[in-house]
């Protein structure tokens, strides 16, 4: 399919059934053409800057807040975000997963606040009594790509692209309902790339022809560099923010993936990296401070458990964890939290009902997040070296990455693994994990055995091994996943992202085994 207008030239190199024609109608084409043009060569540039910091970091600096800003933003008292939209002033819980139409359906159904979207025989279907989620879209990251859509012969901006699409199909109707468009942004590194979203937000607007504040959007705050930036991130996008998300996991793997080659910068496994963890609490405590201080929301983060069948103490023991971690968000201030799964949902709803009267705590400023330090930012738990790294935690983290890359390469974004709901962003510790931990030489305090890269090559070749001889290994990509992940676990260099490793492989066997639908695919 070509679109082309104005100079600009929009291409989709992919098959395009009949439902993929109707999203990607020449409309809507030209306004992805539109903000490509616009803001892809800024992106790009950003990223590069990105890059430029890593290398600083792996020299040895450290994050720090920025001081530009220090007396034009946070010194500032005179600004706000905007006041909460009336339909989401109250999140007290998010539920989210995947797009297939199935889990969308349960989560809209969920009795969650809002939905944030990144069978057997069953019939799903939207409840009829009007009580659904309300929809929160989660575009890709600024670093990920639409390799199947190109303008003027460059690849097109995965993040612009599903931006989009959505907005473009959707923002009218959400209009006259009296909502908007409302997103989660992901991965932001610095204030800089929100103020890109900013921009992006403006110009989809009035290319529309809808008010400004139409597009309301929360941050995931999910990286080290974003923590020292906080105010800053929310100063840029004010007119269109709706707060800022404690996105823990994917923040405990930068913490990781931007200090790797700072000695004193290892980390434990990742079952000490909890919430309690001192730069974790830090993390917290100055996001609410935030928030709350400039008038918008702070969102708690994932409960991953997911129920445990056939086991009830398990079971039992593994709501008491959840109960534990939602009471925690809700007493230190926190407006709403989110779960993985529907029956967590009524979990917890009834902590934050019980112990948060009003729709939110926005008005509550919580004194001590204001004077969080550099250092606090940024300091480990002590964990005695014995249990620190643990041959168990090792074989673990291979296992957890390797099923995670294998589902990934078959096109499922998150998986069900030891009672937990595994993504990107725990896979992307344990993968972090064990490169730095081979990197650095560190032992198993429980063998003091050094880990080295073939120890760590042995683990994944056995793994995949186990796994080839399950019920359902046909069809799997056990062996690919297998060679990557050995790959990406050993190599000089850490890989950024594991999804940008595995993109290209899925690009080659995406239509493979695709049923071509009766009326074939269209052609425009």
């Amino acid at each position: 399919m070509n679109v082309t207008t104005n100079a600009t030239k929009v291409e989709v190199h992919a098959p395009i059934c009949s439902a993929a024609a109707e999203m990607c109608s020449p409309e809507a084409l030209r306004f992805i053409g539109f903000l490509n043009t616009q803001f892809n060569d800024r992106r790009i540039s950003l990223l590069a800057a990105r890059e430029a910091r890593s290398f600083e970091y792996d020299g040895g600096a450290l994050p720090q807040y920025p001081l530009e800003t220090a007396q034009t933003v946070r010194a500032n008292d005179s600004w706000r975000c905007a006041p909460p939209p009336k339909d989401i002033e109250d999140r007290r819980v998010e539920i989210t997963g995947p797009v297939d139409r199935k889990m969308v359906i349960n989560g809209l159904n969920s009795g969650a606040s809002t939905f944030t979207n990144p069978a057997n025989g069953k019939v799903y279907a939207p409840r009829k009594d009007g009580k659904l989620a309300t929809l929160l879209v989660r575009p890709r990251g600024w670093h990920l790509d639409e390799s199947h859509v190109t303008i003027n012969n460059k690849v097109c901006s995965g993040s612009l692209f599903d931006f989009g699409l959505y907005f473009f199909h959707n923002v009218h109707n959400l209009v006259k309902k009296g909502s908007g468009a409302y997103f989660y942004l992901p991965k932001l590194e610095g204030y800089l790339e929100a103020r890109l979203w900013n921009d992006v937000f403006v110009a989809a607007q009035n290319y529309l022809g809808v008010p400004r504040g139409t597009i309301r959007a929360t941050i995931l705050l999910e990286t080290i560099t974003a923590a020292f930036e906080m105010e800053e991130i929310l100063y840029e996008i004010r007119d269109h923010s709706i707060g800022l998300n404690c996105g823990r996991w994917d923040y405990i793997f930068s913490y990781i993936k931007k200090l790797k080659y700072h000695p004193d910068r290892v980390t434990p496994d990742r079952a000490h990296l909890t919430m309690q963890s001192p730069f974790m609490e830090a993390y917290v405590k100055k996001l609410i401070h935030t928030c709350h201080k400039r008038g918008t929301f702070a969102m708690g983060g994932m409960a991953a458990t997911i129920p445990i069948k056939n086991d009830p103490a398990a079971n039992a023991k593994a709501m008491d964890d959840v109960k534990r971690d939602k009471l925690r968000e809700v007493s230190a201030g926190h407006d709403g939290t989110w779960v993985a799964h529907p029956a967590l949902v009524k979990i917890a709803r009834d902590i934050f009902d019980k112990h948060m009267s009003s729709p939110n705590q926005i008005s509550l400023v919580p004194v001590e997040g204001g004077e969080v330090t550099e250092e606090q930012l940024l300091e480990l738990p002590k964990v005695p070296h014995g249990t620190a790294i643990t041959s168990h935690g090792l074989k673990h983290g291979v296992e957890i990455v390797l099923a995670y890359s294998e589902a990934w390469l078959r096109g499922i974004g998150c998986i069900p693994l030891n009672h937990k709901m595994e993504d990107a962003a725990t896979a992307e510790i344990s993968r972090a994990q064990i490169w730095s931990w081979q990197h650095h030489g560190v032992q198993t305090g429980d063998d003091n055995q050094v880990i080295t890269k073939d120890r760590i090559r042995a683990l994944v070749t056995q793994e995949v091994a186990n796994q080839q001889q399950k019920s359902d290994a046909r069809g799997r990509k056990w062996l690919l996943a297998g060679k990557l992940v050995a790959d990406m676990l050993t190599k000089d260099k850490l890989d950024n992202f594991l999804t940008s490793v595995c993109y290209p492989h899925v690009l080659t066997t995406a239509y493979e085994g695709t049923t071509v639908p009766e009326e074939g695919w269209s052609k425009l």
